[in-house]
């Protein structure tokens, strides 16, 4: 199946999403005193290909243009922070694309009637538009190399084609360094990433990846990690030791159920260093995991 796990599947979206309303929407009433309306909002970059879309521009910009073109929408609000993750990732594909296919920005508080066609439940959501159809959608922030593939078989079912994408010198370096094991050097290369396209998942994964390298450079009998966590079950450096070596041994599931379970039992300080520990370990761990999914629930619950 092609990435990201989407939350709808084409069939369903046909019955989930009415249109028809907003087809031959009106342009939006000028407000007192003859201030242009939102329709013409600025764009989102100085790229063609990104565009940010109102309730008076959603036919002409969407559904007409998906005729020739796939549209993407990236349903966002400015309150969002995943949002804040995921657009500036799908701002700079839509670039890179080159016209394969666009993005249309909307924001869901100044477009209510636009979230509520396309029964938008939570954001980021995401969805395909192709000959003024719904096509494919999804939900949450996916990583980088997710995004492409779901993207790519997007543009190819339209008869299309995505250019392939160029290789990120900068992260080939940071990781020819991690590989070598030049921690702070590779350390200093994925930051650098961070300053420059903030929010980088794969610097992101180095960043922890490092973290935890640093943890256990001293380790030299897991077994004993082991046993003395299960000596202390309330020791916070015992626990989030032996979860370090459980993830790195393979036990990636037995190191979150351990974490989730001191989660339980902590409060205050010590509860929210146990939490930066399994987010951090979430961090390198294969986002579309099911065991990572799980987790991430599990931990939900403990939380709230």
């Amino acid at each position: 199946m092609r990435q990201p796990n989407p939350r709808m599947t084409a069939a369903s979206l046909a019955g989930a999403v009415d249109l028809s309303a907003l087809r031959s929407t009106p342009p939006a009433a000028a407000p007192a005193g003859g201030a242009p309306a939102a329709a013409d909002a600025p764009p989102s970059s100085d790229s063609p290909y990104v565009i940010d879309v109102t309730e008076a521009t959603f036919q002409n910009d969407i559904l007409q243009r998906s005729v020739q073109t796939p549209v993407v929408i990236d349903f966002w609000a400015e309150w969002c922070q995943p949002c804040k993750q995921l657009s500036p990732v799908l701002e700079k594909l839509a670039i890179e694309a080159d016209g394969a296919f666009v993005l249309a920005k909307i924001d869901i508080d100044a477009n209510p009637r636009l979230a509520q066609a396309f029964r938008v439940q939570s954001i980021p959501f995401v969805m395909a538009i192709a000959n003024g159809q719904p096509v494919d959608a999804f939900a949450g922030v996916q990583p980088e190399a997710n995004l492409r593939q779901w993207l790519a078989a997007i543009v190819q079912a339209a008869g299309g084609e995505v250019p392939e994408a160029p290789a990120d010198q900068r992260l080939i370096d940071a990781d020819d360094k991690l590989q070598a094991g030049d921690l702070d050097g590779a350390e200093a290369a994925y930051k650098a990433m961070l300053a420059e396209t903030p929010n980088d998942l794969n610097a992101t994964s180095g960043i922890a990846q490092i973290g935890l390298m640093r943890r256990l450079e001293n380790v030299t009998d897991g077994r004993a990690v082991l046993a003395a966590a299960e000596a202390a079950p309330d020791d916070i450096d015992a626990q989030t030791q032996a979860a370090d070596v459980e993830f790195v041994s393979g036990l990636a599931e037995q190191a979150f159920n351990r974490l989730i379970a001191l989660i339980r039992r902590t409060a205050g300080d010590d509860r929210n260093r146990v939490r930066t520990h399994i987010l951090d370990l979430f961090a390198i761990a294969p986002p579309e995991d099911p065991i990572v999914a799980k987790a991430r629930r599990d931990l939900s619950r403990a939380l709230f």
